[in-house]
């Protein structure tokens, strides 16, 4: 018996590590493409743009959540501020869901452990869920309690002097604050987020100048680090979980919870059976595509395991957030919204892409146990072309390339070796980052050198 539950453990292992080195380099790759949008894609004026809650208030704050992907708690936390910033809740519920469900790097691992159908079901499932969203919320929508809860946030802050992360989100804190040019006092959740900040504001060039530049670089690794911390957690667990769910749960638990065989009634019951499933799992974000594998391992139709990525914004841990941001009522309005949607959409996607003849064939693969998944091939290619790139990123932001730091470009705070553009002011001798912030120095230098004169003996630059 022992040994029967210690070859299952060692299989369960094997099949998660496995999936996960399957799925390495898609989601490395991902959040290279995710940090380069993060850092390069302005996002503050379309944040601007999401008070109304038409359509296109709701397209805007897609494509911002699009471009602003991270964990699910990243997305709850930033769609709250939007919401108390006077956002619709369509357009920060939309933001949420496309912040989660349209990124890249999900895409990609989608993609790879599922297959091409699942990734088309997910993006354009992806748009419908919105809408269909947006259309059950103008028909629903208690506005009087969802005003008295902006409200009851607003004045929580001022009571409890919170401050917002303005790069996150998250609350603020008094060690980490930043005073504009304006003398505005803003704080920030961690030294990370304060330098994200300062990064993005002293980015004066164009994205082709800075990724010329080290300053560019340490920028994106930067955010890259960032974003790991945030997903590290959901996407080990997710794909541990996965490994044991495949060994230890026994064929008939899922006959039991999803009905067998064609029909409009069992694609229904599928779809929301598969998003219960996911409001219990508490895996969340990128976790719940390798659980998701699982289920369709064990027989889980088209509709139910795409139903089930589509519904990690109510899972129990998330909920919990929720109730603590706007209380039981809202909390309770949101998981119900969103439960018919996503349950509706992957009932959708799996009678459109039965009508289209584009439901995959689980009978025609493999199964997890009888995978080999560590071998020479054009996996083991990519995941060590990513890791290097990973290690790069890693290298830049470890050993501070371009950071702020000892020696300072006066316009951006990066640091700079004597190697690079240079200028020189009463008889000071100043190193830029890029030829952008010796052009902006050079057009007004006293901005930038008054009070803030380097030292004589040429050590710390510090210009903030």
């Amino acid at each position: 018996m022992q040994a029967a539950v210690t070859d299952g453990v060692l299989e369960a292992l094997r099949i998660g590590v496995g999936f996960l080195w399957t799925a390495a380099w898609a989601i490395i790759m991902g959040l290279v493409i995710t940090s380069l949008v993060q850092v390069y894609v302005s996002k503050e004026r379309m944040a601007d743009l999401l008070g109304n809650g038409d359509i296109q208030g709701v397209t805007r704050a897609t494509l911002f959540g699009a471009a602003s992907s991270g964990c699910s708690f990243g997305a709850v936390a930033i769609g709250k501020g939007l919401f108390k910033k006077g956002a619709h809740v369509v357009s920060f519920l939309a933001f949420m869901f496309a912040s989660t469900n349209l990124i890249v790097e999900l895409g990609l691992m989608i993609l790879v452990l599922l297959g091409w159908e699942f990734l088309l079901a997910e993006l354009l499932g992806g748009v419908i869920l919105i809408g269909v969203m947006a259309v059950l919320v103008h028909l629903t929508l208690p506005e009087a309690l969802f005003e008295r809860v902006r409200a009851e946030l607003a004045e929580r802050d001022r009571e409890h002097g919170t401050t917002e992360d303005p790069t996150c989100g998250m609350e603020g804190s008094e060690e980490f604050t930043v005073v504009t040019d304006g003398g505005e006092r803003l704080q920030f959740c961690s030294a990370g987020c304060m330098e994200t900040y300062e990064q993005a504001v002293a980015g004066r060039g164009s994205w082709r100048e800075e990724l010329r530049s080290w300053g560019g670089w340490y920028k994106v690794a930067n955010q890259y680090r960032k974003e790991w911390s945030m997903l590290w957690t959901d996407v080990i667990a997710g794909f541990l979980v996965s490994g044991f769910v495949i060994v230890f749960v026994p064929q008939w638990v899922w006959n039991s919870l999803f009905l067998g065989g064609d029909g409009v009634l069992v694609s229904a019951e599928n779809a929301v059976m598969g998003v219960a499933i996911a409001v219990v799992s508490f895996v969340g974000s990128m976790g719940n595509v390798p659980f998701a594998v699982a289920l369709w391992g064990g027989g889980v139709s088209f509709a139910g395991v795409i139903a089930f990525v589509y519904a990690d914004l109510i899972t129990i841990p998330v909920l919990n957030v929720y109730r603590k941001y706007y209380g039981w009522k809202v909390m309770l309005y949101i998981l119900g919204v969103f439960f018919v949607t996503m349950a509706f959409t992957g009932f959708l996607m799996e009678q459109l892409f039965d009508l289209l003849g584009i439901v995959p064939d689980l009978a025609g693969g493999q199964t997890a146990t009888e995978q080999e998944f560590f071998a020479v091939d054009y996996t083991l290619v990519l995941n060590l072309l990513a890791f290097g790139l990973s290690g790069f990123l890693l290298y830049v932001y470890r050993h501070g390339l371009g950071a702020p730091g000892q020696y300072r470009d006066p316009v951006c705070g990066m640091r700079v070796g004597e190697d690079g553009p240079s200028a020189t002011v009463d008889g000071e001798t100043y190193h830029f980052c890029s030829e952008t912030c010796r052009r902006a120095f050079e057009g007004a230098p006293g901005a930038y050198t008054a009070d803030h004169s380097p030292p004589a003996d040429g050590t710390a630059h510090d210009h903030h």
